[in-house]
């Protein structure tokens, strides 16, 4: 079940765990040499909870129209990938303690979460390609209405726009707009298009029509995940049990178990908001992540998590495919631009030219900014993608050999 079902019982347990660990270790600092090595490990463990503090509260310090965009997703997988790197030493440096239960179930139940999270990564990446696709018709406009070189800039070599250049505009206009459309719009939305077009809804088994299918049938267009698969149930399996470690594992672990609980809450917290910035198959929200204030790092991921469930519910953001900005931004642009094309005349005024003009070059900033971000997010997404791989094979192939050495 989400975590959200052990919120009444497994607080005070946590709370009563440190209670008893922390009078453990008074014990033993008293009766062991200051070189001991407890010192050590109690450091390591508060060193990794105040490094994971520490990059929430910098990704939570984003203003309001930097949060979900391109290099903000981007900085969120660097904090994804810099957690894991502090992850795994702790891991490898107390593999006596992780083979012995309860921590060899729990570090089994963390890798299976990840093996879940890996599904993910491939949807964003086909949500990354759609973006693209989008991105291309972006190019064809600027084409049509831009200067020679495609480009919305106010240099002298503009050409003038006529009719034929407005009709194409406007008909990859119309394909971007219904491209953008939400999975549970995207069948009224093909009906409309193809009466708009005199087209038959059949037509869509004559090669002839291909390219006029629409963008927005993830379930079609999706290479890497079946077509029963739901981003959102896929969400709901990461957070299954991801419940606030009792004071008996805290004690019987001697803290092993706060670390695990925390990348718990990273992975599901990073896959969540990818899943909500970025289109993909069967998209949702009704995760509720839950995590105790006491933990130093909940203050910055609730915060975050309350930003983006804010910006879901905002009246232009219900419908959209994904809450990345520069998605929005588009969205916007070109819904201006589509209504402006569709009041224009010929010959063109020079006013009404000036205007198109300007919404050109509005454009023209988007596609500049998907441009410079996509392909290095597709990157980011592909790296986490083999860094969870490889350090679950790493995990694993160590717990072995360490159950056989046993």
């Amino acid at each position: 079940m989400p975590a959200t079902d052990y919120q009444g019982s497994s607080t005070p347990l946590t709370i009563i765990g440190r209670s008893l660990l922390s009078m453990k270790r008074d014990q033993v600092h008293a009766l062991e040499s200051p070189n001991d090595g407890s010192a050590s490990h109690d450091f390591e463990l508060g060193s990794f909870q105040r490094q994971v503090a520490d990059r929430f509260h910098d990704l939570a310090s984003v203003p309001p129209d930097k949060l979900l965009s391109l290099p903000w997703v981007r900085k969120l997988l660097d904090v994804f990938l810099c957690c894991q790197d502090e992850f795994r030493p702790i891991l490898f440096n107390n593999k006596a303690q992780v083979i012995k239960p309860p921590m060899d179930r729990l570090i089994a139940e963390y890798y299976e979460r990840t093996v879940k999270a890996l599904d993910v990564c491939n949807a964003i990446r086909d949500g990354i390609e759609q973006i693209k696709q989008w991105q291309k018709l972006l190019e064809i406009v600027l084409c049509a209405l831009g200067d020679n070189n495609g480009i919305a800039n106010n240099n002298c070599c503009q050409r003038a726009l006529g009719e034929g250049q407005f009709r194409r505009a406007k008909k990859t206009l119309i394909d971007l707009a219904i491209g953008m459309l939400d999975e549970k719009d995207s069948g009224q939305a093909l009906s409309h298009r193809n009466r708009s077009f005199g087209r038959n809804n059949n037509s869509t088994s004559h090669s002839k029509d291909h390219h006029h299918r629409p963008l927005g049938h993830f379930r079609s267009l999706s290479w890497s995940v079946s077509r029963s698969w739901s981003a959102a149930r896929q969400l709901l399996a990461i957070g299954n049990n991801l419940a606030v470690p009792r004071g008996s594992d805290v004690v019987a672990t001697n803290g092993l178990v706060m670390p695990v609980y925390t990348m718990g809450c990273v992975l599901l917290f990073v896959m969540w908001a990818l899943v909500a910035a970025i289109p993909c198959q069967d998209r949702g929200l009704q995760v509720h992540i839950y995590v105790p204030r006491h933990f130093s790092w909940a203050g910055p991921l609730l915060s975050l998590h309350e930003r983006i469930l804010e910006e879901s519910k905002k009246r232009d953001r219900k419908n959209a495919c994904g809450l990345l900005r520069e998605i929005y931004q588009m969205e916007k642009c070109t819904r201006l631009l589509g209504e402006l094309t569709d009041t224009v005349q010929f010959p063109l005024g020079e006013e009404k030219e000036m205007e198109v003009r300007q919404r050109v070059k509005e454009l023209g900033q988007v596609f500049d900014a998907m441009k410079e971000g996509l392909e290095p997010l597709e990157k980011q997404v592909r790296k986490v993608f083999h860094r969870i791989v490889r350090s679950r094979t790493e995990g694993l192939d160590s717990l072995g050999r360490g159950n056989n050495t046993e």
